[in-house]
């Protein structure tokens, strides 16, 4: 299919789709409406796609795209880093070392990276979440969401191998609180009209990832308050029995 001469009418035209497929869902948005709302005729829709849903597949491509060049570049960046530093151990989590310091800092800006791209398309996830059932793109999010679960439970596994991350908990349970805090935060921005401070929610995600995964060995206990004393329970005072008077018998006066 041709492309139109004009780019300004397709960026139109998608922004609308994007916005009418946010409010209504797939099957719920018509052409019609699309095509009103960035003032295109109906028939002017078929210049720049097939379908409304060829149309949110274009779109849906960019995005998973995009979100795969991220994955893979976290991948590469994290094989580099333990190539380069060797594997972080118990001892790199309890001294802050400079070598996890910088695992930090490299997965903090790898959870940036990832929001920033859940924002610019939060339309998107909000319409793979909610708004394609019935249509073929339905289960797309969730097939996503398995494979991440088991993405990032191999990378905390190795982590855990090295003792570097508490091993009471299995790895596939921290895949999915993770990968579900993401689901849930795209659902979240999907609702929100200003753009939030996301390097905020980055740090938070990360810092109460990294203070629930310490090693149990790391885990300062707890100052246990020694047990106040408690004085002993006084048993009511009793009266004093009360002296049974005794009674002088007085004789009688003439007996």
């Amino acid at each position: 299919m041709a492309r139109p001469a004009d780019p300004h009418a397709r960026a139109a035209l998608i922004a609308a789709a994007r916005a009418e497929f946010m409010k209504k869902g797939l099957k719920g948005a018509r052409i019609e409406d699309i095509t009103a709302a960035c003032g295109l005729s109906k028939g002017a829709f078929y210049l720049h796609a097939t379908s409304k849903e060829a149309l949110f597949g274009e779109v849906l491509g960019e995005f998973m795209s995009s979100l795969q060049t991220l994955i893979d570049q976290r991948r590469e960046e994290t094989e580099r880093f333990f190539c380069e530093q060797g594997a972080v151990e118990a001892r790199d989590v309890t001294e802050h070392s400079a070598r996890y310091e910088r695992l930090l800092a490299m997965s903090a800006e790898g959870d940036l990276r990832t929001l920033e791209l859940m924002w610019a398309y939060r339309d998107v996830m909000q319409v793979l979440m909610r708004g394609s059932q019935g249509t073929d793109f339905e289960s797309i999010v969730w097939g996503f969401v398995d494979r991440e679960v088991s993405r990032v439970s191999e990378e905390f596994r190795r982590l855990q191998s090295s003792r570097a991350l508490r091993t009471d908990v299995p790895s596939e349970v921290i895949g999915s609180l993770i990968v579900g805090t993401y689901v849930l935060l795209a659902q979240r921005m999907s609702q929100m009209e200003e753009k939030p401070d996301l390097a905020a929610w980055a740090n938070s995600i990360h810092l109460l990832i990294r203070e629930g995964c310490v090693p149990r060995c790391d885990v300062a206990a707890a100052p246990v308050e020694p047990p106040r004393a408690t004085p002993p329970k006084s048993s009511p005072r009793r009266a004093p029995p009360r002296a049974l008077s005794r009674t002088r018998s007085t004789p009688r006066s003439g007996s």
